[in-house]
């Protein structure tokens, strides 16, 4: 049984441990064949089953350009923020901060944190403006008052850009968990992901993107919590008993309940912080959903309910690290070898999938697995869409044919380029198997925190950004967060095989983000044009707007 249990758990560990970006230092190493996982199979060949047929009902339903990029507006507030928290936890949220606690303590606790921190600067100062004046995309917002072609090309590169670099990290872990799972090829494995991925959004569209998210957060939050009620039930449900223990048996003894275990270095810190908050703020797929509820009030409630089902889950994920600590820190089943001063088998990012088997057993092992992996494909059919709008809506659409384009010719295009953007995914799934998928998810953030976040931001609150400021102080943003990130160690020695990094630390959001703010200002303030004061003039109409939602898009009822 021991000898079966490593096989089973190892095989789901190495395989999920590529999509944990927050812990995951490297890729994960080629894998042999493996046994299937037979509950696990079961449970997610039921979610494929059930999310096909909601994408089946959602296509009879999408009709309209409104329908497909925004589910019509008709969406509540309490549909809504289950979907945004199923977006916001992933499968890296589950498995990499659990492990991170279960290795480091309190250190781990800092990412919930700054993860949790971004949704009161949502929630007050973006979701009401964000329906009100925006329609299918974020640059729907930054272009309402500044030129249409250039700060709409200017959003979409961004957008593109966090999308691209998200999907490449999701698809080679969601490569890799599939082809463990079925014993599948590598490269059949991410093809069949990029499939999924092209059904749910190409037929389906934000409405069935919306659906699938729901039901994935309520399998997530229903699998984490039957985890750790039965974890807490061995302590007496008593915190206190757990901490006591945890700091009993775990190495570093009573620094696991003080910061500075990881995170020493004080910029790297707050410069993980700072990209994790404000690149929240900035990421596309998230802010195209404040688009999907017919009003401002719901667009508040839709963020209040992700708030407190985020909150609640990032508690859960913490006791759950915190419990595998004596659980199965002390259980040498789950070490390699027997020896419980050794090494957890499949790292210590598997610590929760170790705390299901050994509070659930097989059943809760894979049914925690198949959500994971259902989470995976979720995220992946919002980040396609959301790189799909920006291509047809923003680049096609406007920019190019200046709005004349009708919205069956609009979707069309939209599916069109939902097909080629899953094409280019499965080929950089293949391509960057081998590849570091750490800096990918960073660079993420950190373009979204440096190049859309600044833009947004200052577009809604500040009267003097003109079309040259916004331009400009996005693409700095964006080619800092790069180059910061490709100069650091993560990058330049760790992959590229140089002997010193050129920039000395990999955390681009404390550097590049306020370089943006501050390019976007300075270019603003140089700019006298005729066309600047125009722009400036028209922010009051916007105000009027953001404040009031008249002229707002209505919502559809589905």
């Amino acid at each position: 049984m021991r000898q079966s249990l490593r096989s089973r758990v190892s095989v789901l560990a190495s395989g999920m441990w590529t999509t944990c970006a927050l812990a995951a230092p490297a890729v994960a190493e080629t894998q042999q064949q493996q046994p299937l996982n037979v509950h696990a199979i079961v449970m997610f060949l039921i979610f494929v089953a059930a999310t096909l047929g909601i994408t089946y009902w959602a296509a009879k339903r999408t009709k309209t350009a409104s329908d497909y990029y925004a589910a019509g507006g008709g969406i509540t507030g309490t549909q809504n923020g289950l979907a945004i928290a199923g977006d916001y936890m992933s499968a890296a949220t589950l498995l990499g901060i659990t492990g991170l606690v279960y290795a480091k303590g309190f250190d781990g606790f800092i990412y919930c944190i700054a993860f949790f921190a971004c949704w009161p600067i949502i929630m007050f100062l973006m979701a009401e403006r964000l329906r009100n004046l925006g329609r299918f995309t974020f640059a729907d917002i930054t272009s309402y008052r500044l030129d249409q072609r250039k700060v709409r090309t200017m959003a979409a590169i961004g957008s593109l850009a966090v999308v691209v670099f998200y999907l490449i990290a999701q698809m080679v872990g969601a490569g890799q968990l599939i082809k463990l799972l079925f014993g599948l090829p590598y490269w059949l494995a991410v093809v069949v992901v990029g499939v999924m991925m092209v059904i749910y959004v190409t037929f389906g569209g934000m409405i069935a993107t919306t659906w699938v998210q729901l039901i994935k957060a309520c399998l997530l939050l229903g699998g984490g919590t039957i985890v750790i009620v039965l974890a807490m039930s061995q302590f007496g449900f008593n915190f206190e008993t757990l901490a006591e223990k945890a700091v009993s048996v775990h190495k570093d003894g009573l620094k696991i309940m003080s910061p500075g275990n990881m995170l020493a270095d004080p910029v790297t810190a707050v410069g993980l912080g700072l990209g994790l908050m404000f690149g929240t703020a900035g990421l596309p797929h998230i802010l195209m959903r404040f688009f999907t509820v017919p009003d401002a009030k719901q667009a508040r409630k839709s963020v209040f309910v992700a708030t407190f089902c985020v909150g609640f889950f990032f508690c859960v994920v913490s006791l759950m690290g915190l419990s595998a600590i004596v659980i199965v820190g002390q259980n040498p089943v789950y070490f390699e070898g027997g020896d419980i001063a050794g090494k957890l088998i499949g790292g210590t990012n598997m610590s929760a999938l170790h705390l299901a088997h050994a509070v659930g057993g097989n059943l809760l092992l894979g049914f925690l697995a198949a959500v994971a992996f259902a989470t995976i494909l979720a995220v992946v059919s919002g980040l396609a869409l959301a790189g799909a709008s920006a291509l047809s809506h923003d680049i096609y659409a406007n920019a190019i044919k200046l709005g004349k384009l009708s919205e069956g010719a609009e979707v069309r295009a939209s599916k069109i380029s939902s097909l080629g953007l899953g094409v280019v995914a499965v080929l950089l799934g293949i391509l960057f198997e081998e590849l570091n998928i750490a800096f990918m998810v960073g660079l993420a953030f950190g373009i979204a925190a440096s190049c859309n976040f600044p833009v947004l931001f200052l577009s809604m609150y500040w009267k003097g950004l003109t079309t040259r400021g916004a331009v400009w102080g996005g693409l700095v943003g964006l080619v800092s967060a790069v180059a910061i990130v490709v100069f650091s160690k993560a990058v330049w020695v760790t992959v590229l095989g140089n002997p010193q990094p050129l920039f000395p630390y990999e955390q681009p959001a404390i550097f590049s983000m306020p370089l943006a703010f501050f390019v976007c200002w300075l270019v603003s303030k140089l700019d006298h044009s005729a066309q600047a004061a125009k722009e400036k003039a028209a922010f009051e109409d916007q105000y009027v707007r953001a404040q009031t939602g008249f002229g707002a898009a209505g919502a559809v009822s589905h």
